[in-house]
């Protein structure tokens, strides 16, 4: 991807990632997810998430997986809310790029 993204922009596909399991989903799944829309390295999230959840945005819970505990991510209330904001002003912003765009062409 060639646009810089910005926090706004990491947090909302962090969000809507989180968003599609209603019981939440763990860190690596989140990372590989986000992965299908940009490049973004294990480092780069858990700031993100950690962040996210200072934020109210997401909950976390600690799960036992193969001996072990597993930490998931559940988007609250708070965080359905900013996403919603966040998918209004990616329709506003992306509608007034299309049109320059197509302008131009």
């Amino acid at each position: 991807m060639v646009f810089n993204t910005g926090a706004a922009l990491l947090d909302a596909i962090v969000l809507a990632v989180v968003s599609r399991d209603t019981e939440g989903t763990y860190g690596y799944k989140i990372t590989q997810d986000v992965r299908e829309a940009i490049n973004i390295s294990e480092s780069t999230l858990y700031p993100v998430l950690r962040r996210l959840q200072k934020d109210e945005c997401l909950e976390v819970y600690d799960l036992a997986f193969d001996g072990r505990n597993r930490r998931y991510y559940k988007i609250t209330e708070r965080g359905r809310v900013q996403l919603n904001l966040y998918r209004g002003e990616w329709h506003v912003y992306s509608g007034k790029i299309s049109k320059i765009l197509e302008e131009a062409g």
